[in-house]
């Protein structure tokens, strides 16, 4: 059964994003809020606990389109290729925000992901979000949580997602509702923005 922890946007209680921490380095799976919808996440340094997402999404890892959830752009470097000023700029304009950039990946990227050539970079704009990252010390892993209904594309009540969930994950992190838009995704690959998909973020940014 997972745990439920509940935090504060406001002021995330330091000891249970300790506790989130602890898990996520010995492998744990984790459901967590963004600033858009919430994610099904993983250490992206932990194989395992990889291969346990791409399992719960149904998809093959070295082929899965997750995203990277970076603090800040400090680890660009970590995972991408050098990128031109413009498309820095561009970054540090809009991150933390609702944005997932494809970026094309480099030679640093985690074995599992080696084959792929490109990369998608979060940075939400989230205090739960962003504590984890920063006691973990690396990015996760994640993808949206997404439902079965038809109509409601996103599960926003954190008790109905427990419900869904309780067998499969560690822990769920109740913060709050969530959105039920997703971020807009933007390809960076090119040199010029192309969008991929509209969602919370304004596209006026290109």
């Amino acid at each position: 059964m997972a745990e439920f922890i509940k935090l504060y946007n406001e002021n995330p209680d330091p000891r249970k994003i300790q506790k989130v921490v602890s898990c996520l380095r010995d492998g744990g799976v984790i459901i967590y809020p963004t600033d858009t919808v919430y994610g099904l996440g993983c250490d992206i340094t932990n194989n395992r606990a990889l291969e346990r997402v791409a399992k719960l999404k149904g998809v093959k890892l070295a082929k899965a389109n997750f995203s990277f959830i970076c603090k800040d752009l400090s680890n660009l470097s970590d995972f991408v290729k050098q990128i031109d000023n413009a498309t820095f700029k561009l970054l540090k304009r809009t991150l933390p925000g609702p944005y997932t950039y494809i970026l094309p990946g480099n030679n640093n990227l985690p074995t599992v992901f080696k084959k792929k050539r490109t990369v998608g970079i979060r940075v939400p704009d989230n205090a739960i979000c962003m504590d984890i990252l920063d006691g973990l010390g690396n990015p996760i892993v994640s993808s949206s949580i997404h439902d079965e209904d038809e109509v409601i594309e996103y599960t926003t009540d954190p008790e109905l997602i427990l419900e869904k969930w309780d067998n499969l994950v560690d822990i769920v992190i109740d913060g709050g509702y969530g959105g039920n838009i997703p971020s807009t995704i933007i390809d960076l690959t090119s040199g010029e923005p192309v969008l991929l998909r509209e969602g919370k973020g304004s596209i006026d940014i290109i």
